[in-house]
């Protein structure tokens, strides 16, 4: 049992490791694609049952446009299946949808359908789950700089303005970062939010990250303490862990 008070308000994943998971098992990389959606279905019923508040999930990067045709065309259609097969029971459940990135680059056809589902799952109350699909983080700093003067040609750029444009100025920073597959690093998701988020990585690939596994996430960020620039006998003394 974890104590309530120690779960992560926002949770952000990069879900690495389907297309080597596949190929372990002499499978097509899609088919990795395809059991990894497992992984994501339990990933936000966990995280819904341990009252997240907040799931992003990096689907989809800016870059991710390089990979083969044949598998760019796989994950397109394997979102928009994944649309249609879980739309009722993130209703059901209460999770509301947001998808964060430049989506203008995708079919009108999974925009309509993206934009769709986010208004299905709009009044949802429980977990906010974001896909960050065609999302870069330096993508999401200019994107909301050029907002920023477009409002205000004479504004001063502050870290201030910046975080109330970027594409997830209205939640909190993530508190925990995943990343699942072996590697150790960022690769361009969330780079100014994740400025002050705790790092986890973990050797296992993205479709053997099961409910026990995020438990292990959030149990090693329990046992941090998040100084946030400050000293740590400055921490014991606010009382914050």
């Amino acid at each position: 049992m974890i104590n309530q008070s120690v779960i992560p308000r926002h949770i952000a994943i990069v879900m690495d490791g389907n297309g080597r998971w596949a190929q372990q098992r002499r499978r097509p990389r899609l088919y990795g694609h395809h059991r990894g959606a497992e992984a994501v279905r339990s990933t936000v019923k966990t995280c819904g049952r341990l009252s997240v508040e907040c799931l992003t999930l990096f689907a989809f990067s800016s870059e991710n446009w390089k990979r083969p045709e044949d598998e760019v065309k796989g994950l397109m259609t394997l979102l928009s299946k994944a649309l249609d097969r879980e739309a009722k029971g993130l209703i059901k459940h209460g999770v509301r949808l947001r998808f964060i990135g430049d989506t203008s680059a995708f079919s009108q056809k999974l925009q309509e359908k993206i934009a769709h589902v986010e208004a299905l799952t709009a009044e949802g109350d429980g977990l906010l789950l974001q896909i960050a699909a065609n999302y870069g983080g330096r993508w999401d700093i200019v994107q909301a700089t050029q907002k920023i003067i477009a409002e205000n040609p004479d504004a001063v750029i502050t870290e201030e303005s910046i975080s109330s444009y970027v594409s997830t100025s209205d939640v909190p920073d993530p508190d925990l970062f995943i990343r699942t597959g072996g590697e150790r690093r960022i690769s361009n998701f969330l780079l100014w939010q994740l400025a002050y988020s705790e790092l986890y990585f973990t050797d296992l690939l993205w479709p053997d990250f099961d409910e026990q596994a995020l438990i292990e996430a959030i149990k090693d960020f329990s046992g941090r303490q998040r100084r946030f620039g400050m000293t740590g006998e400055q921490v014991k003394e606010g009382g914050h862990a």
